[in-house]
């Protein structure tokens, strides 16, 4: 068996970024890159153990593939990622074959070759590493520790490399991309480091801003937004819910009324921009009532994009001992019905765009359809423009005429 390595990456794309920096170290190291195979020499598998399901998923893969090394379809198999910082001695219990345990890959470690396991036009930038919100609900300080800022020569660095490499779309990722720099001693901010990304760089596109908080969200960071062409009008901004009860419970750090100041103030500003959020449903204690504000809300506001997360109760956080836990089956109803309410709010936004012209982005080809996205879709999270054609090139631009809107996707010619 000659010296082959595979990944599997689970998780945010955070852990894609750091999947990329271990699958560079083998590379480096002489090991030639499967997607896949019958026989693989060493496997790696970069879990997430943020929430109960992606840790499920994680025991999943690695049960199988301690399956296929007993069947001798891998030779080493090691285990990386989030899991593992929270659980090493259980796993190690539990999965005696595992050859090697990996648990986090250094804050300012870079993945500086050729990307292969995301398309080679869409590059991402780490920022920083941990978060100090201290949400009650929220496992990432035990595993990713407090906020760590990279130094920002670092990124600049990294940014131009890629910019050479011809990447097309820039996202900027990191548990709270607002919260950068607050632990350097700077006279800058997040918006200060997009200004200097900006200036030195010349072939990248697109400039996506993922994970934002809205308690660190200002106004500098909203016109910039809104006035630099080359950031995707795509505001990404979790509110995880609008109950001021709930949000205090949460340690959210923010109102009700100062959510919806933001959000009227970036609708003003950019009456075009789509903004997602993400929500959290049965959290401890929450009431139908709770709820019912929190539907109302989504309706009102109509975020073009939402996704929901049914709370999941994880050792070590503070909510993990709040009394009035929430049913799962109650959990499971409140999920679906902000899921329906969205689906028509989606709907609705999506026929919109249609006749419009979008510049539109193609990441690959499926079947007979190009798949592509505008600058209001991120790859892989939200919905895709289909695209009939024979001949379109994959990280490439095209000008594209919306002829039909679905649910979440489009189709364009």
């Amino acid at each position: 068996m000659s010296k082959t390595v595979s990944i599997i990456s689970l998780g945010c794309f955070r852990n894609t970024y750091d999947s990329e920096f271990i699958l560079k170290e083998f590379i480096d190291r002489g090991y030639v890159f499967l997607q896949g195979g019958d026989k693989i020499n060493t496997l790696i598998i970069n879990t997430c153990g943020f929430i109960r399901q992606a840790k499920e998923e994680s025991l999943e893969y690695i049960t199988k593939a301690v399956s296929l090394k007993k069947g001798g379809k891998i030779k080493k198999l090691i285990v990386a990622g989030c899991l593992v910082k929270r659980y090493e001695d259980e796993l190690k219990d539990s999965f005696p074959d595992v050859d090697e345990w990996r648990t986090l890959v250094p804050v300012n470690a870079t993945a500086r070759g050729e990307r292969k396991i995301m398309p080679r036009h869409i590059g991402f930038l780490k920022i920083c590493e941990g978060c100090s919100n201290n949400c009650s609900y929220c496992s990432i300080p035990l595993i990713k520790g407090r906020l760590i800022s990279r130094e920002p020569e670092g990124l600049i660095e990294e940014t131009k490399l890629l910019d050479k490499q011809g990447i097309k779309e820039l996202n900027i990722i990191g548990q709270d991309v607002t919260a950068w720099g607050k632990d350097l001693k700077l006279n800058y901010n997040l918006a200060g480091l997009l200004k200097k990304i900006l200036k030195e760089t010349k072939n990248i596109r697109w400039l996506r801003i993922l994970y934002t908080h809205p308690g660190h969200f200002n106004d500098e960071l909203l016109d910039l937004i809104a006035n630099e062409k080359r950031i995707c009008k795509y505001v990404d901004l979790p509110i995880q819910h609008i109950n001021d009860k709930i949000l205090k419970e949460m340690n959210r750090k923010i109102t009700k009324a100062e959510i919806v100041s933001l959000i009227s103030r970036i609708r003003k500003k950019m009456p075009k921009a789509v903004l997602r959020t993400s929500l959290i449903v049965g959290f401890p204690g929450e009431t139908e009532k709770q709820f019912k504000e929190l539907l109302d809300f989504v309706e009102e506001t109509g975020f073009e994009r939402l996704g929901v997360f049914m709370y999941s109760r994880e050792e070590g956080t503070r909510a993990y001992s709040f009394k009035r836990q929430v049913h799962f089956k109650t959990k499971e109803r409140r999920y679906k019905e902000i899921m329906n309410l969205q689906k028509g709010i989606s709907l609705k936004h999506n026929i919109g765009f249609i006749r419009e012209r979008q510049d539109v982005l193609i990441d690959r080809k499926e079947e007979d359809y190009f798949l592509g996205r505008s600058q209001f879709s991120t790859y892989d999270i939200d919905g895709v423009v289909c695209v009939k054609k024979k001949d379109l090139t994959p990280g490439e631009f095209y000008k594209v005429k919306i002829t039909d809107a679905y649910e979440y996707d489009l189709l364009g010619q």
